[in-house]
């Protein structure tokens, strides 16, 4: 990570130990402080300072044997109090959750981060694998409904400016990767007020979302919906889940403006 030259607040001790952390994910979830100079690109004096650092201050575990660090319980307390501070997950939660018991499938409430979303809550049914049931992952948002429902209704600059510049990602051999496809499917989504993706992430796997509109009616949020094609086509979805979603989503909205 490059240090901002200009910026005279710039802590950048505090930032390499914040890149010690973002080390960790679903691929790298134990990690020798070899593994984490070779993914930070620190010196490995560095890491073991910073390592233990925050070993010590409880924000990593140090497994005794393997010397190997892992996230550490504070991470969930980090993310309990994101989640108390952010009103959008608080005013979305109950019509999520009646949402899920309506139409039995998988629902995500996504936020746009940067050029990716997050899926920031996650109700699953009962097919729902683990992986898909934890909150905080991240994927690029020109390969999402979710993503892809958001950027539908930025201004046009911006949204040509994404869809230009932002990162994509080929999770499966039928990932979209033509950006002029997606520039199309983006266009359809602000005629039809939702986006729906097929094989994006996962093969078999049909995307639904609509936005969640803030102040100026701009997205800044979804709420998503993920079945499977061995039980559902598009006419089925537009008559039994799109009703149900695009009402939860404009339920949300209002909530969200001063």
């Amino acid at each position: 990570m490059a240090e901002p030259k200009q910026n005279t607040l710039f802590v950048s001790t505090l930032a390499k130990g914040l890149q010690i952390l973002r080390a960790f994910d679903e691929t790298h979830t134990e990690l020798s402080l070899t593994e984490l100079a070779k993914i930070t690109a620190l010196e490995k004096s560095a890491v073991q300072r910073l390592a233990n650092t925050l070993h010590l201050e409880g924000m990593l575990d140090k497994d005794p044997t393997t010397r190997r660090y892992r996230p550490s319980h504070a991470w969930l307390e980090l993310a309990y109090s994101y989640y108390w501070s952010n009103p959008l997950v608080a005013h979305a939660m109950p019509k999520l959750i009646d949402l899920s018991q309506r139409i039995g499938e998988t629902v995500n409430l996504a936020e746009l981060s940067g050029s990716r979303v997050i899926y920031s809550a996650r109700l699953p049914c009962t097919r729902t694998i683990f992986a898909a049931s934890i909150p905080g992952r991240t994927v690029p948002a020109l390969n999402t409904s979710s993503g892809q429902a958001i950027l539908a209704t930025l201004p046009r600059h911006e949204r040509e400016a994404a869809i230009r510049d932002w990162p994509l990602h080929e999770y499966t051999s039928r990932t979209t990767l033509d950006r002029a496809e997606i520039a199309d499917q983006i266009e359809q989504v602000i005629q039809t007020g939702y986006a729906i993706t097929q094989n994006q992430m996962i093969l078999g796997e049909i995307a639904v979302a609509c936005a969640i509109r803030g102040p100026s009616s701009i997205g800044v949020a979804a709420v998503q919906c993920s079945i499977s094609t061995h039980h559902w086509d598009e006419a089925r979805i537009k008559s039994e889940i799109l009703p149900w979603l695009l009402d939860a989503a404009n339920a949300i909205s209002p909530t969200l403006r001063p």
